[in-house]
């Protein structure tokens, strides 16, 4: 939020110290609606630019209790050992997950 003001201050400031030393318009050669177009075309893509920024999520109400990450978790550690067996003609080895 602080950064929201502080941006649109500043933005602020810009557009008031350029239209201060600005000179006066004239239409010429049609030269004025081009820049107005231009101006106008400009503002609506910056102003979707800005609209469609993601937002974080608000924070959570106080006293609220989320649970922690699944990865957090107590869980037993597996991995994938290898096992000689006899299938009753030879030994034999095949891969076996083994949870602690």
């Amino acid at each position: 939020m602080k950064r929201t003001v502080t941006a649109l201050a500043a933005a602020a400031m810009l557009a008031g110290s350029l239209a201060a030393f600005a000179p006066a318009a004239h239409a010429e050669g049609g030269r004025i609606a081009a820049g107005v177009a231009g101006g106008l075309i400009g503002g609506m893509l910056l102003g979707g630019a800005i609209a469609n920024a993601n937002q974080p999520p608000p924070p959570p109400p106080p006293g609220y209790y989320r649970a922690p990450p699944a990865y957090y978790v107590d869980q037993p550690v597996c991995q994938v050992v290898p096992q000689q067996y006899w299938d009753g003609y030879m030994w034999r080895v095949r891969r076996v997950q083994v949870c602690q």
